[in-house]
């Protein structure tokens, strides 16, 4: 499950550090991310924390990935559904905030957004891990640009 969260970040973030983008390379990470979000869409995790491990990285893959087998939107909310199922019961974490963040960036709902911050705000900034920087990053991104895929005019 960590696996399909970080190929699936791998995938999101391929060629944003300048190194050129490999159109072999690209097409063989999104086919892996798919492939392996298809095979784990079926599962459960065993306990609250895997849950929302494998929720992320269902969501992440899912965003990350070019591949449609003209379901993707009814995987998108199946998982969408879980999330709102296991969320409650996340103590506050990095995980529930990446989770909080997924979740944000496929239904800008406002109240996840703010979840996600009130969380941020208890972590020290001076100690914080990559893990958390990205996710801070991310929340920003996606709260500053809402319609990615869309010129607004």
């Amino acid at each position: 499950m960590d696996s399909l969260f970080s190929l699936a970040h791998r995938l999101l973030t391929y060629g944003l550090d300048g190194s050129p983008i490999y159109v072999d390379e690209f097409t063989r990470l999104n086919r892996e991310v798919y492939e392996q979000a298809l095979e784990l869409y079926g599962t459960r995790g065993k306990t609250v924390e895997s849950e929302a491990e494998l929720c992320l990285g269902l969501l992440a893959a899912f965003a990350a990935t070019i591949y449609d087998n003209g379901h993707k939107q009814q995987y998108i909310q199946q998982v969408l559904d879980r999330s709102w199922e296991v969320l409650p019961k996340l103590p506050a974490s990095l995980l529930k905030v990446q989770l909080l963040v997924y979740c944000y960036s496929e239904v800008y709902d406002e109240e996840l957004a703010s979840q996600a911050h009130d969380i941020i705000a208890t972590w020290n900034k001076a100690d914080l891990t990559l893990e958390q920087v990205d996710i801070i990053e991310e929340l920003k991104s996606f709260e500053e640009n809402q319609y990615p895929y869309e010129v607004i005019e």
